[in-house]
Order: structure tokens, then C-alpha cells, then sequence
């Protein structure tokens, strides 16, 4: 089993409602169990005109391959009503890998760890929910640095 963090997130069609059946949904893979979620935060989309988003991170410790793991959340973002029309347009569901165990993958289809992790105070505060400050980054970069390089501007903590 490989600890693994995935970042939540949705804009659309009760977002708390949604981050709450997705974790239900996660702690429901195969090979996998569902450790801890951080707390529900709020923040502005990162394009103007759209709703404010409700995030979260969930620890999970998972047997599925990255891919699998990839493919297994994509699967619930559709089963709860995703549709891919635009880039960083409002979403029912977002799941992202955000670290793999100590793993750097760089795929076409996934980077871990997350590519914007480090400009993502709506990622970055949830996930220091769930790991040590001095945590670091299979990357090598360590939690606490990107936190004082991310404020906490623009989020709430619900």
C-alpha cells in the first residue's frame, strides 16, 4: 500500500454535497483505504465570473497503480456529473494526485507531484491538515517553504 493525497474540488451542484459523496466514493476503490480528509475550504475560482470552489485533500493508502489510481478517479468525477468543456471551467467534481507515495511521475496523462501545487493555497492548506510541516515533496521541495511562498489570501476554512 502507497500513501497518496488527493486534492477535491467543485464549484457546481451543492459542492459540499459533492466533495462529501467523493470521498464516500474513495473510501469505496478497490485496494484502498480511506485514511483522513482535511476540513472544507473556500476560495475564488482562478478564472473570474465563476462560483467559489470548495476544496479539501484526502490522505488514502492505495495498492492501484498511478494510472489505475488516475483512471479510478476519473471514473468518479464522471459518475458525478463532470463534463470536460473547458479548462479550469466550473466542475461538479475535480480529483487530482497531488503526491504518490515518494514518487515523481511524469507522464502525459499525470505529474506528480502536482504540477501547481506550489501556487494552490487551496491545496496546499489542506494538505497541511494531514502531513508535518517538514513534510517533503517526493520532489524534494518541503511543505513549509511553499506554504510561506502561498499565503493564506482568499480561502476560508468552512
Amino acid at each position: 500500500m502507497q500513501r497518496v493525497h488527493i486534492g477535491l474540488g467543485s464549484n457546481l451542484d451543492s459542492p459540499q454535497q459533492q466533495l462529501r459523496d467523493a470521498l464516500q466514493a474513495l473510501s469505496g476503490l478497490p485496494d484502498t483505504l480511506l485514511i483522513q480528509a482535511s476540513a472544507f475550504y473556500t476560495s475564488d475560482s482562478l478564472l473570474p465570473g465563476q462560483p467559489r470552489y470548495t476544496n479539501a485533500v484526502a490522505a488514502l493508502d492505495t495498492a492501484l497503480a498511478p494510472l489505475a489510481l488516475l483512471d479510478a478517479l476519473q471514473g468518479i468525477e464522471n459518475s458525478q456529473g463532470r463534463e470536460r468543456n473547458e479548462r479550469w471551467g466550473p466542475r461538479t467534481l475535480d480529483l487530482d494526485i497531488i503526491t504518490y507515495a515518494d514518487l515523481v511521475i511524469d507522464e502525459p496523462r499525470l505529474k506528480v507531484p502536482h504540477y501547481h501545487l506550489h501556487a494552490r493555497a487551496f491545496v496546499l492548506y489542506p494538505l497541511a491538515e494531514l502531513v508535518a510541516e517538514d513534510h517533503r515533496l517526493a520532489d524534494g521541495r518541503c511543505l513549509r517553504d511553499l506554504l510561506a511562498a502561498c499565503p493564506f489570501v482568499g480561502l476560508e476554512r468552512m
